[in-house]
């Protein structure tokens, strides 16, 4: 028979053994599910799966129209609260429904807008009044190669080590995340609680 508190003991290092392994496992399977592209974190992966497009939010999509309307909830007897007149204005995704989604504009405002209005294309918004210089290269001392004019809307192509390729007209070129509307993964309003007809 063995002294008291022997069992107890490898009873712990098998759990501590055991759960090595599934630690071990676990890292291998996230690593594997992020090399093919999916989500790394299975938290990541159940909240795409709880949207009812299956994609995360929130993210951002653009005004597919040049005349949208922003309703006070998800449906069109909801109120009419005002109407987008900006094709390709960035929006923020913050909630949805299988046909309308949440947004939040560059002004702070959230409101619903039908699916069918927008549009997955990235874009971004200048929202001081003055012109930013779109560089040639990702760096401050970069001679330009346009100018963005304020409060002005460019395509978003990439982002990387705070800066953002971004396209206007025939201009191309790189500007600082910080400065455009659009570029920030955050999440940038909160939905309100309850929602008015």
């Amino acid at each position: 028979m063995g002294r008291p508190g022997e069992g107890k003991a490898d009873s712990r290092a098998a759990r501590t053994v055991l759960w090595g392994v599934f630690l071990a496992l676990a890292a291998v399977a996230a690593w594997e599910s992020g090399a093919a592209g999916s989500p790394a974190s299975p938290a990541q992966a159940q909240a795409q799966r709880r949207t009812p497009s299956g994609l995360p939010v929130p993210r951002y999509v653009s005004l597919k129209f040049g005349e949208v309307n922003a309703r006070a909830g998800p449906g069109d007897d909801y109120r009419l609260l005002w109407t987008y007149r900006a094709r390709g204005l960035p929006l923020q995704v913050i909630a949805e429904t299988p046909d309308w989604r949440r947004v939040c504009d560059p002004e702070g405002a959230t409101a619903w807008v039908h699916q069918r209005t927008v549009d997955t294309r990235r874009t971004v918004m200048r929202l001081k009044p003055q012109p930013l210089p779109i560089r040639r290269r990702p760096a401050a001392a970069s001679p330009p190669a346009a100018m963005l004019a304020g409060r002005s809307l460019a395509a978003l192509e990439s982002c990387r080590d705070g800066w953002c390729q971004v396209s206007a007209g025939r201009a191309k070129g790189w500007a600082p995340a910080a400065e455009l509307w659009g570029a920030d993964d955050r999440q940038q309003c909160r939905p309100a609680i309850a929602t008015a007809r």
